[in-house]
């Protein structure tokens, strides 16, 4: 791409298939909205300016777009009367602009960067506009891409306009489309609104520009890159193929997936060599893990990072915040938010860590609760290097417990412990000899003298 890049991103449709308060673009695929992935993408190839175009009184949509690409400006569709009015929304930034334009939609999250690096490469080939096509399985409603003899295109027909030969083309419309002109919005302006919907058409300017004496140009795609999301069965679908893809990729790079259908990645999601991921296992955002590290079945991580070589699982839960140091062991029924753990650090059975840090080498005996919570704030339990927590100890923070220290099982710790020191919190432990078999003797005459 030798010239700057305008992307134009359409989110102002309100998506009411989905059924759902939640404007359509912010519906999350691995667990980032429609419109972020677009965005994602449209950075990723270089772009030097964003506008995204929104309907009116979505606010949401907005703040979404800001944040994800704090650059971007917003532009709003007051009425919704078409693609191309869609686009002339962001008038002013492409007043402004000398370059190309570039314009996708934020219902369609799984173009890849290669496909656009494509459609733009062929600007520098001569084409002053190029859109993205696919082979449809069912043409059905989809506009039809008709071209000539020389593969160039011709022009785009919306399926209610086309003719019966045209309705039979199976090389439809993408929607996405990249312009190479030197006065945008002379084409733009053009377009009418003849036709059975009596809305302004984007593809439209594919005749345009031709009748300019301009090349129009199609790149063609999967026609799974361009499914675009209207529907929920739909948004189920899009994040069945962007597992697909991600899983693919993670193998590809070096990580074992022992059943890779049932793992399910986030869009940040980062997985060092020789990685292995057990069955049955969700990585929400903000998981980092590194070399060699094991994720055993029906664990879930989220805004985590994972050491060399370390253990997590089977059926851990690990939330953000949670950082494990090489070696580290979180075992069975184990969870841990917002607290490190050193190298060799081991916490294997039935606890809970929250809020706090274990030193390296440290132990955590089963059913270890750090009491992080006293209903109003939370505190910090901090266990040092090589300390040992018996098994069914509460450590009520905010408390410390010294390196080396030893705390007795069942206790409730309430004090900081010294280094190398031993704690114990128990009440006295009271036998009663015989009690038992007088008791059972008991118990034994009483039912036998009801049932007479």
């Amino acid at each position: 791409m030798s010239r700057p890049l305008l992307t134009v991103i359409l989110a102002a449709g309100k998506g009411t298939r989905m059924r759902s308060e939640l404007p359509k673009v912010l519906h999350r695929i691995a667990g980032r909205s429609m419109l972020g992935h677009v965005l994602a993408l449209a950075q990723g190839v270089g772009g030097d300016r964003l506008a995204v175009v929104v309907g009116p009184g979505m606010e949401a949509v907005r703040a979404e777009a800001l944040a994800a690409a704090p650059q971007a400006t917003v532009f709003v569709q007051e009425n919704q009367r078409g693609t191309a009015d869609a686009v002339l929304a962001a008038r002013e930034a492409i007043a402004g602009h000398a370059g190309d334009l570039f314009v996708l939609f934020a219902d369609t999250p799984l173009i890849t960067p290669e496909t656009v690096r494509k459609l733009l490469g062929e600007l520098d080939r001569g084409a002053a506009l190029a859109v993205l096509g696919f082979e449809a399985r069912d043409p059905g409603s989809y506009g039809r891409l008709l071209t000539a003899a020389d593969g160039t295109l011709e022009a785009i027909r919306e399926a209610k306009d086309a003719s019966e030969a045209e309705r039979a083309v199976r090389l439809c419309n993408s929607g996405v489309m990249a312009f190479r002109l030197d006065a945008p919005l002379d084409v733009l302006d053009r377009i009418g609104n003849d036709n059975a919907k009596g809305e302004f058409y984007l593809t439209d300017a594919v005749a345009l520009v031709r009748a300019g004496g301009g090349r129009a140009a199609v790149v063609l795609c999967d026609e799974d890159e361009v499914l675009g999301v209207n529907a929920r069965g739909e948004l189920a679908q899009a994040e069945a193929l962007w597992q697909r893809r991600a899983r693919a990729r993670a193998m590809a790079e070096g990580v074992t997936l022992i059943a890779p259908e049932t793992v399910w990645l986030a869009f940040d999601t980062v997985l060092g060599r020789d990685v292995v991921i057990e069955p049955n296992v969700f990585f929400g955002p903000g998981v980092r893990v590194d070399d060699g590290a094991e994720i055993k079945a029906n664990s879930h991580l989220e805004g985590a990072h994972v050491g060399a070589g370390a253990r997590v699982g089977p059926f851990a839960r690990l939330r953000p915040g949670a950082v494990l140091g090489r070696d580290v062991h979180i075992g069975n029924f184990v969870e841990v938010k917002n607290v490190a753990l050193g190298d060799g650090a081991k916490a294997n059975h039935l606890s809970y860590l929250g809020d706090g840090s274990v030193g390296s080498n440290a132990n955590i005996g089963a059913g270890t609760i750090f009491c992080n919570y006293d209903g109003f704030f939370k505190h910090r339990t901090e266990v040092g290097a090589g300390a040992f927590v018996g098994s069914n100890s509460a450590l009520v923070a905010p408390v410390k417990i010294g390196d080396g220290a030893y705390i007795g099982s069942g206790s409730v710790i309430t004090k900081d412990v010294a280094a190398d020191s031993l704690a114990l919190e128990r009440s006295a432990q009271d036998e009663r000899p015989g009690w038992a078999l007088k008791f059972r003797t008991m118990m034994a005459r009483r039912k036998a003298a009801k049932g007479k």
